[in-house]
């Protein structure tokens, strides 16, 4: 366990991420793809994780919340120890980032979790607006502070892309927990500046997607794409001999990619997408996997090519 930041909440070194499960393709029924939802749900809140993320916007009309929701309810709330996090969103398809929109999505994760208020609240994709419009009078941020007040939300982070508006978020002291995605793996390592940012402040760093859409885990010759754009020869090439590295110690590439995160101190919890029930004690396997350290001597300076050359 290690503490997140200055919430003071004990937590896994790896979160449940749902954004999968709310956008997963799943056959059958309407009921039985809710069934299947909530079983993966079900298999988080009793597996090894005590750690679960979420947002307002994923899956059709709030789907992840409302499975988990419904989850929470079979179990009698939230179980003892274990950490929830969402975020707010504008609606689908709208611009609207506006403070009444941030309340409205904190009302909206509230009833759908089923919750008296919200541990963890995000400010999410920031980048759909401005810096400016996110921190002036009646923006989000705002919002979030006066909802945080009120004691609807016990504590602030906020999740992005781009490195460099982070880093302006986290310098008005409001958050207490920071999440970049893509930006911290085998192959992209450009979110050390806000690592070592959110070090210095006390704020705790979770690290989303270490598998970058799909590539570390399938390899370069299956998923060519990484974090959702073509990925040039070099980088290609790069993973496969990190690939090949893995099959000489017998070691998933997967669990290469999972441990590149978690075994980093300054990290306090990576995000790992699981859609399925069998997700969760197949992740187990690859953050337990032995992994001896002449593979990270060998393999470290491929992942310290990082993301030049990214994108075709």
């Amino acid at each position: 366990m290690k503490t997140l930041g200055r919430t003071g909440f004990p937590v896994t070194d790896v979160c449940v991420g749902t954004s999968s499960l709310g956008n997963h393709p799943r056959h059958g029924s309407a009921a039985e793809r809710t069934e299947a939802a909530v079983a993966a749900v079900r298999a988080a809140l009793a597996g090894p994780f005590n750690f679960l993320d979420t947002s307002n916007e994923y899956g059709h009309d709030g789907g992840s919340e409302r499975w988990i929701g419904q989850a929470l309810r079979e179990a009698g709330g939230l179980p003892e120890g274990f950490v929830l996090s969402t975020k707010v969103d504008p609606v689908v398809g709208t611009a609207d980032y506006s403070g009444d929109r941030v309340r409205r999505s904190v009302e909206e994760s509230l009833e759908r979790l089923g919750l008296d208020t919200l541990p963890l609240v995000h400010l999410h994709d920031p980048e759909k607006i401005s810096f400016e419009e996110g921190v002036g009078a009646g923006g989000p941020l705002e919002a979030l502070v006066d909802l945080r007040d009120q004691g609807m939300i016990g504590h602030l982070g906020v999740a992005g892309g781009p490195i460099g508006l982070e880093l302006k978020y986290l310098a008005t002291e409001v958050f207490d927990v920071v999440i970049s995605h893509n930006r911290y793996t085998l192959v992209d390592q450009s979110a050390e500046p806000l690592i070592e940012d959110a070090r210095r402040r006390g704020v705790a760093f979770m690290n989303a997607a270490p598998f970058g859409g799909g590539m570390l885990v399938k390899g370069p010759d299956v998923t060519t794409n990484y974090c959702y754009r073509p990925a040039s020869a070099e980088v290609l090439g790069r993973v496969r001999k990190m690939q090949d590295l893995c099959s000489e110690y017998a070691v998933p590439l997967a669990a290469a990619a999972l441990q590149f995160s978690t075994r980093d101190p300054r990290i306090t919890s990576t995000i790992v997408g699981m859609a399925e029930p069998d997700r969760v004690p197949g992740t187990a396997r690859l953050a337990r996997w032995s992994i001896p350290e002449e593979f990270w001597e060998r393999v470290l300076p491929l992942a310290a090519g990082g993301n030049a050359g990214l994108v075709n």
